[in-house]
C-alpha cells in the first residue's frame, strides 16, 4: 500500500466510520489532527492530496462538501457528506 492509501484508510477508519456510527450527515477532518494523528513528518501535501483525491471520495461513499483554504497545509479543514 502507498502512504497515500495509508492516509485515506487512516481517515476512513478515525473520522468516517465513527461518524457515521454516530449518525452524522458530515464530517470535518483537519489535515494536521490527521497528519499528527499518523505519527507522520513532513507529510502535509500527501496528507492533503490523499483527503481530495476522487478515489477517497469513491472508495468510501463520502462527498467533499467543502475545503477551506485551498492550499496545502496543517489548517486545511476538509468536510465531508457521509
Amino acid at each position: 500500500m502507498s502512504l497515500s492509501d495509508d492516509i485515506r484508510k487512516f481517515a476512513y477508519e478515525e473520522y468516517i466510520e465513527p461518524a457515521r456510527k454516530k449518525g452524522l450527515s458530515e464530517v470535518t477532518i483537519r489535515s494536521g489532527d490527521l497528519h499528527n494523528k499518523m505519527g507522520l513528518k513532513n507529510r502535509m501535501p500527501a496528507v492533503c492530496g490523499a483527503l481530495g483525491t476522487d478515489s477517497f471520495k469513491t472508495q468510501y461513499s463520502v462527498k467533499l462538501i467543502r475545503r477551506s483554504p485551498v492550499t496545502n497545509g496543517a489548517n486545511v479543514y476538509f468536510t465531508f457528506q457521509i
